[in-house]
């Protein structure tokens, strides 16, 4: 894996996302979206797992908090949907604490409750795991 491997990715996820809101356009559930990406990322070829649960180590136990990320691509991206007004610290906080417990080093936001996607519905974040990989 490689830097440059995952802004490929990147650029896919963000393009399929892209896909299914010009088709979509906003105001709908997110759970809408979801089904909708998980299709476009069939038709694409993009290998995902969807509501992965995520576990939580604690006192070398594993707690199963129920904790569900919306989307990992290809074992190395954490994806949260969103369909809200405004993304806000604790949705980023939550894709991080996401990022740290798989062990991915990129995690994307999109909201799609926005007019233009790719100006303002999308974020993306890395880690320290991220600046360890080659390019």
């Amino acid at each position: 894996m490689t830097k440059q491997y995952i802004n490929d990715l990147t650029y896919k996820i963000i393009g399929a996302s892209i896909e299914v809101h010009k088709a979509l356009g906003a105001g709908l559930l997110e759970s809408v979206y979801h089904k909708c990406l998980k299709q476009e990322f069939i038709k694409q070829e993009i290998s995902f797992q969807s509501e992965l649960n995520v576990p939580i180590h604690y006192n070398d136990v594993i707690i199963d908090a129920d904790l569900r990320c919306d989307f990992l691509v290809e074992n190395c991206i954490v994806l949260e949907l969103k369909a809200i007004e405004h993304v806000i610290p604790l949705h980023e906080a939550q894709l991080f604490t996401y990022m740290r417990l798989l062990n991915v080093p990129k995690g994307i936001i999109i909201n799609f409750n926005c007019v233009n996607l790719f100006k303002n519905g999308q974020k993306t974040f890395v880690n320290d795991l991220f600046s360890k990989l080659p390019e």
